[in-house]
């Protein structure tokens, strides 16, 4: 599994209010259409509401994380907000959010998970 990023972690996708795009790693073509399109529509509304660029990525231990992040001067972003829709997408999306960071333990990490 590659990564471009200095702290290992991988990029699972983002979206930029300021390019207005939206952005799927290809090491996770493979991933159900359904999935696919749930991380799209998430990501794309979070920028469209919020503003800014939300990263969905992996830390080395396999753990998902959500990074925001936005311009110096971009004064419409909503920091509040951004707190508190972060947390209602952890809160909405957990199952999703635990799936996939199973999906990328096991695929991608090649961990043994007691169960499976």
């Amino acid at each position: 599994m590659s990564s471009n990023n200095p702290d290992g972690s991988v990029v699972l996708c983002a979206s930029s209010s300021y390019e207005e795009k939206y952005y799927l790693n290809q090491e996770f073509a493979g991933l159900p259409e359904p999935v696919k399109e749930e991380l799209k529509v998430m990501c794309v509304l979070y920028t469209a509401e919020i503003g800014g660029i939300l990263t969905l990525q992996f830390g080395v231990d396999g753990r998902l994380f959500l990074n925001v992040t936005s311009r110096e001067d971009d004064f419409w972003f909503d920091e509040i907000g951004s707190v508190l829709k972060i947390k209602q997408i952890q809160s909405e999306k957990r199952e999703l959010l635990e799936s996939l960071e199973l999906y990328y333990r096991v695929k991608f990490l090649k961990q043994e998970i007691a169960g499976l």
